[in-house]
């Protein structure tokens, strides 16, 4: 799914041009402030955003395009084309018009729990090591 610069103006003209955070230019996107632009973006089932939920594998930038790769806890997420929408918006929003926005939606690897933050593991009650095991153990056969 490709976002293309007229689709990002229209995001930057239900904002107003003159938000506070967006970025200046597309060189000035880094890895880290896309990653905290998605930090915007929250998985509803979940409470947490996508970021440290672990669903972004991949940030790219160039000066004229930003390209993500990310995923959802499952194929069958219900939530999926709502959040794909959510990450445009948000995108869409803090970049310039003319950046193109590419979100490529993968399935591998498969997500598993162990690809969160360890704040999020925390927050789930759930230890970093024993996280782990489990997403070892989940894709051996019974």
């Amino acid at each position: 799914m490709t976002t293309t610069p007229s689709d990002a103006s229209k995001a930057n003209e239900n904002k107003g041009a003159s938000a506070p955070d967006a970025v200046a230019t597309p060189a000035g996107a880094t890895e880290e402030r896309i990653r905290d632009i998605l930090r915007q973006v929250v998985d509803p089932e979940v409470g947490v955003n996508i970021v440290d939920l672990g669903l972004v594998y991949r940030v790219e930038t160039t000066p004229e395009a930003v390209a993500i790769e990310m995923t959802m806890t499952s194929p069958a997420c219900p939530m999926g084309e709502m959040i794909l929408d959510d990450v445009h918006a948000a995108l869409g929003a803090a970049l310039p018009e003319n950046c193109a926005i590419d979100v490529n939606l993968v399935w591998e690897p498969p997500w598993n729990p162990s690809m969160m933050a360890e704040r999020t593991r925390l927050h789930f009650g759930w230890e970093a090591d024993a996280d782990a095991n489990n997403a070892a153990d989940a894709g051996d056969p019974v």
